[in-house]
């Protein structure tokens, strides 16, 4: 198992991300735009670097659903290594078979 505080801390980059993710979109976009003037893009940047750092989805970090481990990270099954193996071994992820010979 991870750090609960680490687990919880990723929780809180999550909410961050979701409430801030349509004013984002909108500041870059607006920076994008070189129709714009000059002036109103930079102001633009510097309301998005105002926003809280933890906002950006680029912070986020991939974790197993059922151990939070950041490493060894299977995106499609949402699960670690070591988790896969578990449940694989188990039967309880459809049409996985672990292979022994």
């Amino acid at each position: 198992m991870a750090k609960v505080s680490m687990i919880e801390r990723q929780k809180k980059r999550e909410r961050l991300v979701k409430k801030y993710a349509g004013k984002r979109a909108a500041l870059k976009e607006i920076i994008r735009d070189e129709n714009k003037p000059m002036e109103e893009r930079f102001k633009a940047t510097l309301q998005l670097a105002e926003l809280p750092r933890n906002s950006s989805p680029v912070r986020l970090t991939n974790r197993c659903q059922l151990t939070g481990r950041p490493r060894a990270y299977y995106r499609k099954l949402k699960l670690s290594r070591i988790m896969l193996r578990d449940l694989a071994s188990q039967g309880k992820i459809p049409g996985m078979v672990k292979s022994s010979w």
